[in-house]
């Protein structure tokens, strides 16, 4: 293995400065430029070691623990590859075999899962205004157990995607930019349409479309949102977007068409999410259990999504990007048309066409929760990655 393939990614993570040893990773926009980067070039290095077959081995023991209180595929399984990779074990915390559901409070929880644990991974995107509550209350109660000599160590908060942001989703999306146009820089100026689109399905979370505008804003990108009308995303994130956009020489639109959000666009990223609006009064309805309210709303929700059907990402409208050949992305599971769904975000030709594009956007999540992991939980992580390169251990075959 040449060594010196992975010095320029070694010696980039030495110019940044950073503040994220012991520190939770929440939002995108509490972190610094440098520490984005960071995440990237970490996520970078380890992906390009795992390429070239060299073991990505960190810690020689410690527990990762991922909550999940919502379905999740790529996600659950890139926490667990990227705990495994890194020389953790892995334990989910199943919330209705646990205490939890005989009345254990948060603080104690958080307190009796982490003796010997580095990180707590947490998925809770269902209830407006409480996932990321419940993160910081999480590592709150942490903190305590760590001041008052309970814990050896605080292990770290990675959101894994929480009612306001879904940055592991955000920072792999990212990189599939700066992969596919050369580097951050060359992202400036690039139009990225970030699109409602329909879904024969309703409650989806707002994260991934505000973690898109939270992010991508920070850039100088042009950044389009469009949704139908009274389909707004949470407007501190929105005015957050916009604010970053200013400082960063960037732009920021709010329309009320796919098309004219697809013109001349760079980028186009089409995913359905419900109105915010809809997302508030879903978590009322949640909190009391009140399920013939929740049928009600879903069939309300329903009808009206069906009114934007035309809102599908189709090859017509990919026409209207910059040459007709935008780079398509998802976070997966998109809805295809005639494939998932009968009518859903995007046409079965469209999505054919940039599949193997999306696995690749896909497959940079296990690295970019390493990256964090290891920028959380290590004092010094360019010597660490040095080692890594240094020691050049091969997995074995």
């Amino acid at each position: 293995m040449a060594q010196t393939q992975f010095a320029p990614l070694v010696e980039t993570l030495r110019t940044l400065k950073l503040d994220m040893f012991n520190r939770d990773f929440l939002l995108t926009w509490e972190r610094t430029d440098d520490e984005i980067k960071a995440v990237l070039t970490v996520a970078q290095l380890m992906n390009d070691l795992h390429k070239a077959g060299v073991s990505l081995r960190t810690f020689d023991t410690g527990l990762a623990i991922s909550i999940f209180r919502d379905n999740s595929t790529r996600t659950r399984f890139s926490f667990a590859s990227a705990a495994n990779a890194l020389g953790l074990g892995l334990s989910e915390l199943d919330e209705e075999k646990s205490q939890i559901a005989h009345g254990e409070t948060v603080r104690e929880t958080a307190n009796m899962i982490s003796f010997l644990a580095e990180v707590i991974g947490i998925r809770d995107d269902m209830f407006l205004g409480e996932g990321n509550k419940y993160m910081r209350e999480f590592g709150a109660a942490m903190q305590d157990g760590y001041e008052h000599g309970i814990l050896h160590q605080r292990p770290s908060v990675v959101n894994l995607q929480c009612d306001v942001d879904h940055p592991t989703q955000a920072l792999a999306d990212l990189m599939q930019l700066k992969n596919t146009f050369g580097s951050l820089e060359n992202l400036r100026g690039k139009k990225i349409a970030m699109t409602w689109a329909y879904s024969p399905s309703y409650g989806k979370p707002l994260s991934v479309p505000q973690g898109v505008i939270g992010l991508m804003s920070r850039f100088g990108m042009n950044v389009s949102l469009a949704y139908p009308e009274g389909y707004g995303l949470i407007p501190e994130v929105v005015e957050q977007a916009k604010k970053q956009s200013a400082q960063a020489g960037g732009t920021f639109e709010i329309v009320n068409s796919m098309e004219d959000a697809f013109k001349d666009a760079d980028i186009v990223y089409p995913k359905s999410w419900a109105p915010f609006h809809v997302m508030q009064r879903r978590t009322e309805l949640l909190n009391t259990n009140d399920k013939p309210g929740l049928k009600e709303l879903e069939k309300e929700c329903l009808a009206n999504n069906a009114k934007f059907k035309n809102w599908e990402c189709d090859e017509e409208k990919m026409k209207l990007t910059k040459k007709g050949e935008a780079l398509y992305m998802h976070c997966l599971p998109a809805d295809i048309s005639g494939v998932s769904c009968e009518e859903g975000e995007v046409s079965k030709n469209v999505f054919e066409k940039y599949r193997l594009a999306t696995y690749a956007e896909a497959s940079y999540k296990p690295f970019v929760i390493s990256s964090i992991i290891a920028l959380t939980r290590l004092q010094d992580p360019a010597a660490r990655m040095q080692q890594l390169v240094e020691r050049g251990v091969l997995r074995s075959r």
